[in-house]
Order: C-alpha cells, then structure tokens, then sequence
C-alpha cells in the first residue's frame, strides 16, 4: 500500500497546488488508487481462502496475514473517507 504517496499528495502547500510546481496525481487519483490497491488486497485474501479450503499449498499463517491486512487496509479507508466527510461537512458550514 503506498500511504507514504497518499499522505504526501495530502501535505502539499496551497500555494505551489496553485502555481502547479509540484508536478503530481490529483487527489482523485490518489483515492483511486488507493481504493483500487485495497480492492486487491481483498481479492488476494479471498484467494489464499478458497486456495485453504481446497487444500492447495497455502498454510494457515499466510491466509491470516493475507485477512488481517485486508481488513487493516479496508478500516483505513472507511477512516479516510469519514474524514474526508467531516472536512466537507465543515468546509461547507465556513462558506
């Protein structure tokens, strides 16, 4: 998961977004691809699940991290995306 990317795109001065001197994706893009890696790592998990059920040669372990970090990336995103809410919401009660 690239946060390091994520939270640096979030920490740009106002003023070089405006003159446009840091050359960069936008923050749609940001949250694109960041749904879009956990969206991955969902698929991953469910994967390595139906792979342990069927017996294939994945151990236990592997299937447990895979989950947790599924899981640890999904609630990241919902953190994200409620604060991205907050801050519209409070955006929109200054104007």
């Amino acid at each position: 998961m690239k946060i390091n990317s994520f939270i640096n795109s979030l920490t740009k001065f106002p003023s070089e977004v405006k003159n446009k001197q840091i050359k960069g994706s936008s923050f749609g893009d940001t949250i694109s691809g960041f749904v879009k890696e956990v969206n991955d790592e969902q698929n991953e998990s469910g994967k390595l699940i139906q792979d342990f059920i069927e017996g294939k040669d994945v151990e236990l372990h592997e299937v447990m991290i895979a989950g947790e970090k599924a899981k640890t990336s999904l609630q990241l995103l919902m953190e994200i995306r409620n604060k991205a809410l907050d801050m519209y919401k409070e955006l929109t009660r200054m104007q």
